[in-house]
């Protein structure tokens, strides 16, 4: 078993259609299969195979998709790395799977540059669309003079991906992703969204996340379709891709279909051609949902997804006829995922009471690279346990109703507070600090930072903000700061965030906004 056949399976029977859209450049699944078959060769050549990996670090662009296959093809593990990390998040990663090759965008050259200074490991660099002194440039590395004519035959437990997912101690964590559990999520997917042949998607959500890698780049591939690439979000962008390309599908966040519906000039551009919508993140609200069937005039179908990266990613599916009866549902588990609601000793509790909700099926991770301790945590009994607080009614539907971990997820992206707490103790000013998300109509949430001031010194939130830039991607910065005497803690030490969201519970019931 190689997920890379799906290239090759689809590029048999759909050989002069579309395959990828990127910009001006478009490429049909014939011409993308021999380059994708002349890039596994050449990295072949450099030592690339079973055991070795590729660490990834590229925009939504038409290279990113000849990695990734190309990998797959090579017998390699593809390790996808945000191209918006900061050089000790990338070099942190780099540590941790100590990959064998790395293929990066000339425009992140500085950050890579000095990511990789004093790496203990040989690594084998590649640019993508710029030459830069300490890598090989991509195209000629593609120009092999042969091809790799079949990928490399894989067994089903073999790594397909490392897909790093931070975790409640702030680090990134690599959740290992066999084969079969990319073979199995695009299954259920499938399955739960009614994906058919021959859609044109937009994948506007970056491939280093599990949802955009495997839900829309794989799936779209597995079908035939075409994938319209958006490098960078830009609301009227992706509203001028749409009448241009006739995109029919559409995936992300609520917030990005906020900001899409709420552009002054969405109005000026013909969106009929959109029939499906997908959503993700978070729940999708029910006037996000009405407004939606206005916004795009021919929709036919609209389906919230719920999942982790640890699942590859699928969990459950509300459709949305089910959403009418069910709202804030994450719907019922798609197929081939079993799913519980246990209490603290992982016993399951009766419908209707609250617990954490856990699964199993082919579509979960092997465990997280290096990290043993992680993975005895997560995959206790058998069952993948996903931090969330849940509960089920009698007909199977299941409802989020809090995290057991303290994730915010802001716009789409997951931010864990115990990175940004562990910035902010490092400002000389900051003698304690705790952040939590803070409710935003537009991102969902917001990083609000609660912050005590060093006696005999001043600091405004200005200051702390741009130190938290200067140490971490812009996404994760606070967006919102409040000075505290002190942060409140429980007699073991641990921080009552509790307490800290009714503070900004109550401070947004008086109306009160910005730092104090």
């Amino acid at each position: 078993m190689n997920m890379a056949y799906i290239l090759w399976l689809s590029s048999s029977k759909n050989a002069p259609l579309t395959a990828v859209v990127d910009g001006h450049k478009r490429f049909t699944y014939g011409e993308l299969l021999k380059r994708v078959k002349c890039l596994a060769r050449g990295m072949v050549a450099k030592g690339m195979g079973k055991g070795r990996k590729v660490a990834i670090m590229l925009p939504n662009c038409h290279q990113f998709v000849e990695v990734y296959f190309a990998t797959l093809a090579s017998g390699s593990v593809a390790v996808p790395v945000n191209f918006r990390f900061l050089p000790n998040e990338i070099r942190f990663i780099l540590e941790d799977c100590q990959p064998d090759a790395l293929f990066f965008h000339f425009s992140y050259r500085e950050r890579v540059e000095s990511a990789i200074e004093g790496l203990p490991f040989p690594l084998w660099r590649v640019s993508v669309e710029g030459k830069v002194p300490f890598a090989e440039n991509y195209d000629e590395v593609l120009c092999s003079p042969q091809e790799l004519p079949e990928p490399v035959d894989m067994m089903e437990e073999d790594p397909c991906q490392i897909m790093y997912t931070s975790g409640t101690t702030g680090k990134p964590k690599g959740a290992v992703i066999p084969h079969r559990a990319v073979l199995w999520n695009l299954v259920n997917t499938m399955h739960g969204r009614e994906d058919r042949e021959g859609e044109r998607a937009l994948i506007i959500g970056p491939m280093y996340h599990t949802a955009a890698l495997n839900n829309h780049l794989t799936i779209q591939v597995a079908l035939g379709g075409t994938c319209i690439l958006v490098r960078n979000f830009e609301p009227e962008l992706v509203l001028k891709l749409i009448e241009d390309e006739k995109a029919t599908t559409i995936s992300g966040a609520p917030t990005m279909y906020h900001m899409l519906m709420e552009h002054p000039k969405a109005c000026h551009y013909d969106l009929s051609s959109i029939t499906k919508c997908t959503s993700g993140a978070s729940i999708l609200p029910q006037e996000t949902l009405k407004r939606l069937h206005s916004f795009f005039p021919r929709i036919k179908g609209v389906y919230d997804v719920y999942g982790c990266t640890e699942a590859s990613p699928t969990i459950s599916i509300l459709r949305e006829h089910e959403s009418r009866s069910k709202p804030g549902s994450v719907g019922r588990p798609v197929p081939f995922v079993e799913v519980r609601i246990v209490d603290d000793e992982d016993r399951p509790l009766p419908l209707g009471e609250v617990g954490e909700l856990v699964c199993r099926g082919p579509n979960v991770m092997l465990g997280y690279h290096n990290n043993p301790q992680a993975t005895q945590e997560a995959l206790r009994n058998g069952w993948l346990h996903t931090g969330d607080l849940a509960k089920c009614d009698e007909e199977g539907f299941m409802y989020v109703v809090d995290r057991k971990k303290d994730l915010i997820i802001s716009g789409g992206e997951n931010i864990y507070p115990r990175e940004i707490e562990e910035v902010l103790l490092e400002h000389p000013a900051i003698v304690d600090a705790a952040v939590v998300g803070s409710p935003d109509p537009l991102w969902g949430e917001i990083v609000h930072a609660f912050v005590v001031v060093r006696e005999g010194r001043s600091l405004d939130e200005n200051e702390i903000v741009e130190h938290c830039k200067s140490r971490l991607a812009s996404y994760k910065k606070p967006r919102k700061v409040t000075f505290v005497p002190q942060i409140p803690r429980n007699p073991s030490g641990k921080i009552l965030k509790t307490k800290l969201r009714e503070l900004l519970s109550t401070r947004n019931e008086n109306g009160l906004r910005g730092n104090s």
